[in-house]
């Protein structure tokens, strides 16, 4: 942690009760070019612990009145200068931060205000058809504490959803994108929220754990390492890897094959409803180097660029990023980087790389490869037979079934491990307002409670 850097243009305060702090904390945030790009203040676990303590002073506000603040906030995030920062400016920020091409930042505008709108009906419909005169579905507590990921600025809705239950929110932001809900924040206040229902504390690891533990529920994203730390604690809804996958039992077609890029590679490749392994009952093989050669004609641009598609890094990260696709796949190559005579990593400025998408063909459905996730678009692809079963769909966030037995679409429902199933060529579901994520957000903030009444 440094005490002392370069004055630099763009700075990410601390806000707490509404007023936006400095502190003796920061540290330089830099561009995927390598360049300095924001100082980032940052607070002590000590601080996030007190700020908790005073939001849970705050007084109620009513259904209604969260609603309106939450609708007008997400205008304001999507058309108004917050903090002296345009929407062009906070996109523009928030690309060259997170290395995510700048289109997606600029959709997530426009669906932070149309969800926001929506929101009323989103809680609504996460409520159990038997609340009503003998139940009552009510918070599990006041304050929800988020440690917030960097790889989608879209994942921040879900904290949205807790002030629209009454949740007081405490965010932690991640390191590669405090900008996301800094701007919300900022928005939130601006339409009238009161200021101890919301703050962001950005901090270190040490932070983020003294926020968990300071909060009455925490929702926090992660690897591996996070998910297996917390696991079992009911306190704590951990959203980690999504292993997102798609069984192909069909012909694939021009129409099919331009789905499935989509899902590789849609929003740069790095949300985790990104369609990571492909199944298929045909001729694996095939598929692939079909699916490469589509992939691998994928343009790269700088991440600002608005043509973008491809998550940008720099070099020495891309880079590990790249080995660490080679070292999963182990033998089998990478058709994708067959095709590129100049190599799947281009220098589009500076340190910065663009990621091409990578494509590798697994021998059978159990492939351990078939588990890993990174974030540019890298797929593997499988053979999968109906004597295989179902355990190959398994571990799922979103699984993706492209067959006309529905038989199988029953049986992948009742896995354990699949979160979403989504049936058919499917355009763009993520974004349905009302689609679980990973289950509804309100069955972990709230619960049933007995009422009888004479």
């Amino acid at each position: 942690m440094l005490l002392s850097v370069p004055a630099l243009r763009e700075s990410v305060p601390a806000l707490r009760a509404g007023e936006e702090r400095t502190s003796r904390d920061t540290r330089v945030l830099r561009a995927v070019t390598g360049e300095p790009l924001a100082t980032v203040h940052e607070v002590p676990p000590l601080v996030a612990r007190l700020t908790v303590k005073a939001m849970r002073r705050s007084p109620e506000l009513d259904l209604s009145e969260r609603l309106a603040v939450l609708a007008e906030a997400g205008r304001l995030f999507a058309e108004a200068t917050l903090g002296g920062q345009s929407p062009e400016e906070y996109c523009r920020l928030q690309a060259l931060a997170s290395g995510v091409p700048v289109s997606v930042a600029r959709g997530v505008l426009e669906r932070v205000a149309r969800d926001g709108q929506s929101l009323g009906e989103t809680v609504r419909r996460q409520i159990p058809a038997g609340a009503g005169a003998t139940a009552r579905w009510v918070r599990r507590g006041t304050i929800l504490s988020v440690v917030a990921p960097s790889n989608h600025p879209g994942t921040h809705g879900a904290w949205l959803q807790a002030i629209a239950m009454g949740y007081r929110v405490a965010v932690r932001p991640g390191g590669r994108d405090p900008f996301t809900p800094l701007r919300l924040v900022r928005a939130l206040l601006a339409a009238g929220l009161h200021p101890d229902w919301v703050a962001l504390l950005p901090g270190g690891h040490a932070t983020a754990d003294a926020l968990t533990e300071a909060g009455d529920l925490a929702l926090v994203y992660g690897g591996e390492d996070t998910v297996a730390r917390l696991r079992g604690n009911d306190r704590v809804l951990v959203r980690g890897p999504g292993r997102s996958k798609i069984l192909v039992d069909t012909e694939a077609d021009e129409a099919l094959l331009d789905h499935l890029v989509a899902e590789i590679a849609g929003d740069g490749g790095v949300r985790c409803t990104n369609t990571t392994a492909v199944l298929t009952s045909g001729d694996h093989r095939l598929l692939a180097e079909r699916l490469a050669e589509r992939l691998a004609a994928l343009p790269a641009h700088p991440v600002t660029d608005a043509r973008a598609v491809l998550p940008v890094r720099p070099r020495p990260e891309a880079e590990a990023l790249r080995a660490a696709a080679a070292a999963a796949a182990g033998p089998a190559p990478d058709l994708v980087a067959a095709r590129l005579p100049e190599g799947a990593l281009t220098s589009v400025g500076a340190q910065a790389v663009a990621l091409h998408p990578a494509v590798f063909v697994l021998d059978r459905p159990d492939h351990p490869a078939l588990g890993a996730e990174l974030p540019f678009p890298c797929a593997w692809v499988a053979p999968w037979r109906k004597s295989d079963g179902t355990a190959p769909l398994d571990d799922s966030l979103a699984l993706g079934l492209l067959t006309a037995d529905a038989d199988l679409v029953e049986e992948a429902l009742a896995l354990p491990g699949v979160r979403t199933v989504v049936e058919g060529p499917v355009a763009r579901w993520w974004q349905d307002p009302y689609l679980p994520h990973d289950g509804y957000l309100g069955q972990f903030l709230n619960e049933a409670r007995g009422h009888a009444r004479g």
